[in-house]
């Protein structure tokens, strides 16, 4: 049965492509997870890691999306863009938080969203290490371990001051050209706690109800994109700190709850 939602495709299409996707990438990925290997780093000033892992995973899920959907854009992280002659486009992040992964902490994730028209239409957040799959589709959130699964609801927090926070690091914040150190310290002093590092991974963990409240600077369009259909038929708010939408990237805050959503957006714009 087609689903306007997702442009005439199929729900069970959409959601068999993406769960694909995190099979064949994590069959690239997990090997080299905890593995002695090569590390590049795209910045000349700075650091921005990326590995054959990346590279390799994302050119498997292209071939993957390619082969099926011949018309389909495919825009992602390690790769020139794919154009299409249609109005859907696949997002792919392979390896989402790769300093996690060349460290050997277990928060990195691949991340494969589909847009329709440029808006966030369906999203996964795979983590392959602990098994976890995070689904997103309309009216649909869902959690996947194993032969586990369970629908996915972001909590009731209303209010800051019992809010759990997390970004991925402070440094987000305070780079050449950017100093957002003023909103970021005062709604980290409004909080609860806050918990650094999590990458991609702190989305899902909001979506799941654990954390209520994720804030981050500088975020691009396959950092984010996909996650957008997670958080929000999870019960989310997810936007950029104007309120804009959050496809394209940018400072984004996603919250529990619209009233959370406003207490936060409130001190960020302040």
């Amino acid at each position: 049965m087609e689903d306007t939602s997702l442009g005439g495709l199929t729900a069970d299409l959409v959601r068999r492509t993406l769960l694909d996707a995190a099979e064949i990438a994590a069959a690239v990925t997990l090997p080299r997870f905890r593995k002695d290997i090569a590390v590049d780093n795209k910045w000349d000033v700075g650091f921005d890691p990326v590995t054959d892992a990346d590279r390799q995973a994302e050119l498997a899920i292209r071939e993957l999306i390619g082969n099926r959907f011949p018309d389909h854009a495919i825009i992602g992280e390690e790769w020139d863009d794919k154009p299409g002659s249609s109005r859907f486009a696949w997002i792919i992040d392979p390896i989402d938080g790769t300093r996690a992964f060349i460290t050997g902490v277990p928060v990195w994730g691949t991340l494969v969203g589909l847009t329709i028209n440029g808006k966030a239409a369906a999203g996964l957040m795979a983590q392959p290490f602990t098994g976890e799959i995070y689904l997103g589709l309309p009216g649909e959130a869902t959690y996947h371990r194993g032969t586990d699964r369970a629908d996915l609801n972001t909590s009731r927090v209303t209010e800051l001051a019992r809010a759990k926070l997390t970004t991925t690091s402070p440094d987000l914040f305070v780079r050449p050209g950017r100093d957002l150190s003023r909103p970021w310290n005062a709604i980290n002093s409004a909080v609860l706690t806050t918990r650094y590092g999590l990458d991609c991974y702190g989305y899902a963990l909001m979506a799941a109800g654990h954390i209520d409240l994720v804030v981050e600077a500088g975020l691009k369009n396959v950092d984010i994109c996909p996650l957008i259909p997670l958080i929000e038929n999870a019960g989310g708010v997810i936007t950029t700190w104007d309120g804009g939408p959050a496809e394209q990237g940018g400072n984004c805050v996603a919250a529990a709850t619209p009233e959370l959503h406003a207490a936060a957006m409130a001190l960020l714009k302040g």
